[in-house]
C-alpha cells in the first residue's frame, strides 16, 4: 500500500532535538571526554534535582532493560524466585527476570486504566514470589497507593517499570519519588525525552545504588571518571563481582541534560494534542485513553485508542486506512502471553488474560510527538473521523 505522494508522511514518533543538544553534544566532542565521564556526573545530578527529592540517587544505564535489570540483580532475585509483572508490556520488562534464571508471572491488567491488575498480582503471590514490577502504561500511574502496601505485607520488593512515566505523577508525587525499591526511566529515540539509547535507575537504599553503581560498568569498584581524576593511582581497580557493560555515555548525557529541562514544557505539549484528540472522538465508537486520577498528571508517552464492538472498521483495516492517508500509527502491546517464547514457556492461553486480549484486538497508537504541529494533528484527527465517523 502506498501513500498519497503529495502529501507529507506524518510519522508516529520524532524526537525533538534542539539546539542546546547539539551545543551540548559538539562540546563534549571537544572536550575530549566522551564515554562516562563529567556529563553523565551532571546529568545524573540534574535527574534528581528535577525529582526533587535529596535522598535519592540517580545512576544513568545505557538502556532500561539495563536499569530493570540491574535493580533486580541488586534486589538478589535469582534461580527459584517469581517475579510478577504485566502481560501487556514490552518484553523487556520481562525478559530480564529470564536473565537472572528466575522465572515470571504474568497477571492481567484493569481494563479501564491498562496498567497492572493488583487483585491479579495479590492472586499470583507465591512462597517464590520475591518482586513485582508494575508498568506505568503509556505514561498514566499504576494504582501504586494499592500496590505498595500490598507488597509490603507480603515483603516483595516493588521495581517500577517507568519507562513510559516522565514527568507522570501519583498521588501528587512525581513517579520515581513513591516508596518502592528501584524505579526505571527510558530515554529512547521515541520516549517523554531523549537521550537516543539511554536509562535512569533512582533509588534511595544507598546499598541498592552502590550495587547497581559496580555492576553497571564491569562490577569495577571504580568508576572510569573517577579513576582518570582521582589523586590516586589512575590505573588501579578492582574487580569485585562480574558485571555488566550498561554505562551511559557522556555524548548521549549531554543530550539528556537539555531534554530534562524541557520535560516539563514537553509534557504539556503531549497533554495538549492528547486533549484535542479526546474532544475530537468523543462522538466515536472509540474509547479514549483513561485520565489520572485527579490533581496527578498523565506523561503522555502514548495516545491509545480502543475501537468500540460497534466500529465499523476493525483495528486492522483502520490501521491500513491511516497508513493510506500517510499517517503512522503502531500498536502497544502485542501481549506477552501471545508471543512465542512466553507462551511456550509458561503455557500461556489469552483466555487467562482477558482484559488485556480484548484491549490489544482493538488498539492502536496514534502520532502523538511535541513536533506535530496544529495542522498535523488535525490531519490525524480527520482521518480517524472519516474512517470511522
Amino acid at each position: 500500500m502506498t501513500t498519497t505522494p503529495s502529501i507529507p508522511f506524518i510519522p508516529f514518533a520524532l524526537p525533538d532535538i534542539g539546539d542546546d543538544e547539539i551545543a551540548e553534544v559538539v562540546e563534549t566532542l571537544k572536550s575530549g571526554w566522551i564515554t562516562t565521564g563529567p556529563k553523565t556526573r551532571r546529568f545524573e545530578q540534574d535527574f534528581s534535582a528535577f525529582l526533587g527529592d535529596a535522598g535519592l540517587h540517580a545512576m544513568a544505564v545505557n538502556s532500561a532493560t539495563a536499569g530493570l535489570h540491574l535493580a533486580l540483580e541488586a534486589s538478589g532475585i535469582g534461580p527459584g524466585d517469581e517475579v510478577i509483572t504485566t502481560t501487556h508490556t514490552f518484553t523487556a520488562t520481562a525478559e530480564v527476570v529470564r536473565y537472572l534464571g528466575a522465572d515470571v508471572v504474568l497477571v492481567d491488567i484493569d481494563p479501564a486504566t491498562l496498567c497492572i491488575d493488583v487483585a491479579a498480582v495479590e492472586a499470583a503471590i507465591t512462597p517464590r514470589t520475591k518482586a513485582v514490577m508494575p508498568v506505568h502504561y503509556a505514561g498514566l500511574a499504576a494504582d501504586m497507593a494499592t500496590l505498595l502496601p500490598l507488597a509490603r505485607r507480603h515483603g516483595l520488593k516493588v521495581i517500577e517499570d517507568a519507562a513510559h512515566a516522565l514527568p507522570t505523577t501519583c498521588g501528587g508525587q512525581l513517579v520515581g519519588t513513591l516508596e518502592s525499591d528501584a524505579t526505571v526511566f527510558s530515554f529512547y529515540a521515541n520516549k517523554t525525552m531523549t537521550t537516543g539509547e539511554g536509562g535512569m535507575v533512582v533509588t534511595r537504599d544507598a546499598a541498592l545504588a552502590k550495587r547497581i553503581q559496580v555492576m553497571r560498568l564491569h562490577g569495577i569498584n571504580r568508576d572510569a571518571f573517577d579513576r582518570f581524576t582521582a589523586k590516586v593511582p589512575s590505573w588501579y581497580y578492582e574487580v569485585i563481582a562480574p558485571g555488566f557493560k550498561y554505562n551511559l555515555t557522556d555524548i548521549a548525557s549531554a543530550i539528556g541534560i537539555h531534554q530534562l529541562k524541557r520535560a516539563h514544557a514537553f509534557q504539556q505539549a503531549r497533554a495538549d494534542i492528547a486533549a484535542r484528540y479526546d474532544a475530537a472522538f468523543a462522538d466515536l465508537p472509540v474509547i479514549t485513553p483513561p485520565q489520572p486520577l485527579h490533581g496527578d498528571s498523565h506523561a503522555w508517552h502514548l495516545y491509545v485508542l480502543r475501537l468500540d464492538d460497534e466500529a465499523r472498521l476493525t483495528r486492522d483495516e483502520l490501521i491500513e486506512g491511516l497508513y493510506a492517508a500517510g499517517i503512522g500509527c503502531s500498536v502497544h502491546y502485542i501481549p506477552l502471553h501471545l508471543q512465542p517464547y512466553w507462551r511456550d514457556r509458561y503455557q500461556l492461553q489469552a483466555q487467562q488474560f482477558p482484559h488485556s486480549q480484548h484491549a490489544y484486538e482493538r488498539m492502536l497508537s496514534l502520532p502523538l510527538y511535541t513536533r506535530m504541529g496544529p495542522a498535523e494533528v488535525q490531519r490525524v484527527i480527520d482521518a480517524v473521523r472519516a474512517l470511522l465517523g
